[in-house]
């Protein structure tokens, strides 16, 4: 018998969910969460939503299906080199902006890194872009422990690395029978931590000297109270001149007004004014 996720409990569970991490599932999403939790009642052999909120709230004590939870409903698509407008934005203009104002250094977040296919795909840019006597890392956050297991073993399918241009699929991944691997040389330069992006005193360990940070394709799940406590935390990351990279369809309207607006390349980027007035690249 397929069970039906009644509303009271969708709240609760949409209660829990946000608490823990700011993530707002909205009325529309009821359907697609009533198939996702029916999923995740199989796997625990519970058969009543009722008994999977008592689950939830009195003996999940690692809070492991709540990690679980959270991953399914906001499960997105990830590859290598997606929204390439974005990063030939950040490498062919932005880099070299930077390096014009004097950078020699470039520290870099990717935040919502899911498996590692976007702090990857940064360091490849990274190291593509810059001279050797530059210095550059990456550091990816994430909250789910089995995205973040994946991202460290660096090994992906063919479906990850379709954009990847060939010659950098062959410079930096070797295949091992239908899986592509990473190469050290790649992952040396990318940390990944479990971090929850509401936990502003942990991001905020992390440094507040970054000159790019990604977040692209995660916000789209926040409530907008969540959004302005992420964003405002990001500009705190970030050194005067530094870019925020959000997705194409994510925006800071509403959001936030600390941020200079920019379109280079006709890409929106959002940067951290440093008094100095920016002319925009069409």
């Amino acid at each position: 018998m397929t069970l039906e996720l009644g509303y009271r409990e969708f709240k609760e569970i949409r209660d829990i969910v946000y608490q823990k991490c700011g993530i707002y599932i909205n009325d529309e999403q009821l359907y697609i969460t009533n198939l996702k939790l029916q999923e995740r009642l199989k796997v625990l052999g519970i058969d009543d939503f009722r008994e999977y909120l008592k689950y939830l709230k009195f003996l999940d004590k690692d809070k492991s299906e709540l990690n679980e939870l959270i991953q399914s409903i906001t499960i997105n698509e990830t590859y290598f080199f997606r929204e390439f407008p974005q990063l030939q934005t950040f490498a062919e203009y932005c880099i070299p902006e930077l390096i014009e104002n004097g950078n020699r250094t470039f520290k870099v977040l990717s935040a919502g890194c899911s498996n590692g296919a976007e702090p990857y795909t940064l360091a490849i840019i990274l190291r593509e872009m810059l001279e050797d006597d530059f210095s550059y890392w990456v550091d990816a956050i994430d909250i789910d422990d089995n995205v973040l297991k994946q991202a460290v073993r660096g090994v992906y399918q063919e479906r990850d690395v379709r954009n990847v241009p060939s010659k950098y699929l062959e410079k930096y991944f070797f295949k091992d029978g239908n899986s592509y691997v990473l190469n050290s040389e790649i992952k040396r330069f990318v940390k990944f931590y479990k971090v929850n992006l509401m936990d502003t005193e942990r991001m905020l360990m992390l440094g507040q000297n970054y000159d790019f940070i990604f977040c692209r394709n995660v916000l789209i799940y926040f409530s907008d109270i969540s959004k302005k406590d992420v964003i405002q935390t990001f500009y705190r990351m970030l050194v005067p001149g530094g870019f925020l990279f959000l997705s194409q369809v994510e925006s800071l309207a509403r959001i936030s007004t600390s941020f200079n607006t920019r379109r280079i390349n006709n890409v929106v980027v959002y940067q951290k004014p440093t008094g100095m007035v920016m002319t925009d690249e069409l």
